[in-house]
């Protein structure tokens, strides 16, 4: 059994106000509870910065590595308007 921590780094530039991150993390983290992931806002106070981190158990590194492309293609699908990196951890 794999866990998968990955954390997810947006760029936010037409947010002005912490309640317009918000509204993009709260649709963020909606769509990432679909793929049945734990999610949670670790960002600061800045922002135009937002930090989502989010973690999923895996029977092995390759249906991980699947898990992760499916994520990574709905975040290109419906955040296409923002610039993100995503990190992740294999324990």
């Amino acid at each position: 059994m794999l866990i998968s921590l990955c954390t997810l780094h947006l760029d936010l530039p037409h947010a002005h106000s912490l309640k317009g991150r918000r509204s993009v993390t709260n649709r963020l983290k909606e769509k990432l509870k679909s793929f049945n992931v734990s999610v949670m806002d670790i960002s600061g106070e800045y922002p135009k910065e937002a930090d989502v981190a989010f973690v999923f158990l895996s029977p092995d590194a390759k249906a991980a590595a699947q898990y992760r492309e499916k994520i990574e293609k709905m975040i290109e699908r419906n955040f296409s308007d923002f610039m993100w990196e995503m990190e992740y951890e294999e324990l």
